[in-house]
């Protein structure tokens, strides 16, 4: 359901955002100047007159979002019953109800700078606590639909099973659901991907951090990020249009048969699209390396491509892994290419010339059908996800693994 929210309510909320940094501000200069005059009147102050601007300033501030938060939820979770606006002017009372306990706490022996940042250390650990619920939101959320999935569909047979049709069923038949199938034509298209894009990234990244002066990479690095902000849209196109045609051309000349939709085309675009990802992060972590490693090995009779070779590259290894990593992952969840350039047969096969198709696009159709979202082709998308995302764990495990590995070896 869509929320709309009137216009006297957006009024509302900017009154209160205005009023609450207006405060502040008033509370953060008349913090400052109290300090700041009893410095001057020969008192010793445990902090400097800018943090206890601050202190008052915190005081306004997080008194005013926590009782207008709570009223806000309280209210959309109907427990209370509020007047329109009420939440904003509760929190705008609490803001100068907080504005007079700041400056009345502004006190020689007043630690200000420690009451600072230890609301700055709780503010970074609620957004550390942001990104990690998230996650655990996700995965929770995943995992509840993909057992009702495996309540109708055997795990083994999921895991192992070489045929996926779940329409069958309309047919009369019994649906398929193995697996195999589509983690196959996903890890080739991502092989595929990572082979193009894993050697132009890093010899890209050498050349900019190694051999191009400034005024060449000024120019040339620009030019190449502007491939990652081109939408996958147009990449899909790219790969249905004109690589497609060219990949069959080219398994004709040399007596192969190609279809117009194989998984060559859109793992070629898809590493395409990676080379600024893995380009910029091994760029900047090449350029990390300190020069005087560089300089030693030169000093000993090592050339600049002996240099790059034994010496750089060796020490950068960790964050190469890193980017190589990325480049996998997003790899493994692009979608539109692969619709546009692979089709969406699941297809069992070694020859990339075939068509075939990935877990995400399966995970798309499953989703965007007009099945019963209790139905097992629906659940079937969570399972799919569910695999996919320990797929990914593991794949950053063995990589933290083997950062640590490497930046023990070589620091």
């Amino acid at each position: 359901m869509r929320v709309q929210i009137g216009m006297s309510t957006q009024q509302t909320l900017l009154i209160f955002l205005a009023s609450l940094a207006l405060l502040s501000a008033v509370a953060f200069l008349l913090g400052r100047t109290k300090a700041s005059q009893a410095r001057d009147n020969g008192q010793h102050m445990h902090s400097q007159p800018g943090e206890y601007g601050q202190f008052a300033a915190v005081a306004v501030a997080l008194p005013a979002l926590l009782a207008g938060g709570v009223l806000v939820v309280l209210e959309t979770f109907g427990v209370l019953e509020l007047a329109a606006g009420l939440p904003a002017w509760v929190g705008v009372g609490a803001a100068a109800l907080g504005m007079v306990y700041g400056l009345r706490r502004i006190e020689p022996e007043l630690r200000a700078r420690n009451q600072v940042e230890t609301v700055i250390r709780w503010l970074l650990i609620a957004a550390s606590l942001v990104s990690i619920l998230t996650t655990l939101g996700i995965v929770v959320s995943i995992l509840f639909e993909a057992i009702r999935f495996f309540r109708l569909v055997s795990l083994w047979e999921f895991i192992t099973g070489t045929e996926w049709s779940p329409d069958a069923v309309f047919a009369g038949g019994q649906g398929q659901f193995g697996a195999v199938p589509l983690f196959a034509g996903t890890f080739m298209i991502t092989g595929i991907a990572m082979a193009v894009a894993l050697p132009i990234g890093l010899l890209s990244a050498i050349f900019m951090s190694e051999y191009a002066s400034p005024a060449v990479r000024t120019a040339a690095k620009p030019v190449l990020e502007v491939l990652a902000g081109i939408p996958t849209v147009v990449y899909g196109f790219f790969a249905a249009i004109t690589i497609s045609p060219y990949v069959v051309a080219l398994a004709e000349f040399i007596g192969l048969d190609a279809s117009y939709k194989n998984a060559l085309a859109p793992g070629v675009v898809m590493g395409i699209m990676i080379i600024p990802i893995i380009s910029s992060l091994s760029d900047d972590v090449i350029s990390a390396v300190p020069n005087s490693l560089r300089e030693g090995a030169l000093a000993l009779g090592s050339t600049q491509a002996e240099t790059i070779r034994h010496v750089v590259v060796p020490a950068a290894l960790p964050g190469i892994i890193s980017a190589a990593l990325l480049g996998v992952s997003r790899a493994l969840g692009e979608t539109m290419i692969v619709v546009m350039a692979a089709s969406l047969r699941p297809n069992l096969t070694a020859n990339p010339l075939e068509d075939m198709t990935t877990v995400t696009v399966r995970i798309v159709d499953a989703l965007t059908g007009d099945q019963a979202f209790d139905s097992a082709e629906t659940l079937s998308a969570f399972a799919l996800g569910l695999v996919l995302f320990v797929v990914t764990l593991s794949l950053n495990l063995v990589s933290t693994v083997l950062v640590r590995r490497f930046r023990q070896k070589y620091e």
